[in-house]
C-alpha cells in the first residue's frame, strides 16, 4: 500500500515556474514507476510525465516535453515535477500515482494522490 500527497500546487503568471511535490508512504516507494497526471475542469484526465524506479527513465507528454521535468528522490520518498514555461493551457489538477509499468496509461497506476490546483494566469 502507498499512500501518497502532492503539494505545491498555487496560482501563476503564464510564463513562470512551479514545482510540485508528492510524498510518499511505505517502504516499497522505490520500486515502483511514478507518474504525473492531470485533469482540467470538462476533460478527462491525462498523461503528464512518469519516471521509472530508478529514475534512469522518464517518460513526457508532448504538451510538456522540453517544459516539464520530473524527478525523484528515493531517500526521501518523494517525487517532483518541476514546470516551466507555463501556459494557461497547463491549468488543471494535479495528481500524482505510483504504478508497475513506465506507460501513459491511467488503469496501469495503482495509488493515486488527492491532487493539487494548478492555476496559470494569462
Amino acid at each position: 500500500q502507498v499512500q501518497l500527497v502532492e503539494s505545491g500546487g498555487g496560482l501563476v503568471q503564464a510564463g513562470g515556474s512551479l514545482r510540485l511535490s508528492c510524498a510518499a508512504s511505505g517502504r516499497t516507494f522505490s520500486s515502483y514507476v511514478m507518474g504525473w497526471f492531470r485533469q482540467a475542469p470538462g476533460k478527462e484526465r491525462e498523461f503528464v510525465t512518469a519516471i521509472s524506479w530508478s529514475g534512469g527513465s522518464t517518460l513526457y507528454a508532448d504538451s510538456v516535453k522540453g517544459r516539464f521535468t520530473i524527478s525523484r528522490d528515493n531517500a526521501k520518498n518523494t517525487v517532483f515535477l518541476q514546470m516551466a514555461s507555463l501556459k494557461p493551457e497547463d491549468t488543471a489538477f494535479y495528481y500524482c500515482a505510483a504504478g508497475g509499468r513506465l506507460v501513459r496509461e491511467t488503469r496501469n497506476y495503482s495509488y493515486w494522490g488527492q491532487g493539487t490546483q494548478v492555476t496559470v494566469s494569462s
